[in-house]
């Protein structure tokens, strides 16, 4: 099995990329067909602090590419929180925003739980319970970003596979603690890297992105994956996705 590769970078508004990565005349309306011709896809972030009518996912849709994928980044209300199995009223309120109106747009949508969040199975089966599979005839692919190291271990790798949910791997050069988990737990990888550094054009060497090019290639051989370069240095993420599309492309 080989799947289709997915890179881009966490949203698509953000000042200090006008003159670096949007040409400076271009209209801010015009942002998200410039960046979708650049970048296979786009993570929206926005969706963590508040919801967005239908009309929005429509445009958003039409605006791009009939190959391109967008990750949609859970509701804090929905994982920030004690008891996460008794969260299905804010869960369904996410979900039924509109955000299947991006049909075979809509790619994986990754909860992220804050660095607080211990590892509790009983909890956190009661929340895998909750993800449906499929919504409005549009299939949900659910990624798991952990940040606490009383994740990494067999039992929350079995539950992740259990119900088909992907576990972000994620680096963060400047979060030492946080736990980097490579397990196949679903059929597509979802990658967030985080330690691009402003001194770098690409915002990583050569060499560094050359080894996530090998690592990529390898997830892809289990499926879909979807990479995305966010945080470091933000400034230099939009040169960094495009180097390593043209490194995969090579």
């Amino acid at each position: 099995m080989s799947g289709k590769t997915y890179v881009g970078i966490g949203g698509w508004t953000f000042e200090p990329w006008r003159g670096v990565f949007y040409p400076d005349k271009l209209s801010q309306k015009k942002e998200l067909g410039y960046a979708s011709s650049k970048l296979t896809s786009i993570e929206i972030n926005g969706t963590y602090y508040s919801g967005f009518k239908i009309d929005t996912w429509m445009k958003w849709r039409d605006e791009t590419p009939d190959d391109f994928v967008f990750a949609v980044k859970a509701s804090r209300f929905c994982t920030n929180r004690k008891v996460l199995s008794e969260g299905n009223e804010s869960l369904e309120r996410f979900l039924d925003q509109g955000l299947t109106a991006l049909g075979d747009k809509l790619g994986p949508i990754n909860w992220q739980f804050m660095a607080t969040k211990k590892f509790d199975p009983v909890d956190f089966e009661g929340f895998l319970k909750l993800l449906p599979k499929e919504k409005d005839g549009v299939r949900l692919r659910h990624a798991l970003e952990v940040r606490s190291p009383t994740f990494d271990n067999e039992q929350f790798y079995d539950l992740a596979r259990k119900y088909g949910a992907a576990i972000v791997y994620a680096v963060d050069d400047e979060s030492p603690t946080w736990p980097r988990i490579d397990q196949e737990t679903a059929d597509f990888t979802y990658a967030r890297l985080m330690s691009s550094r402003e001194d770098e054009p690409t915002g990583m060497t050569s060499a560094e992105l050359d080894a996530i090019a090998k690592q990529t290639a390898g997830w892809a051989k289990r499926g879909d994956v979807f990479a995305y370069f966010i945080a470091g240095a933000k400034v230099r993420n939009p040169a960094a996705a495009m180097a390593l599309i043209d490194k995969l492309r090579a």
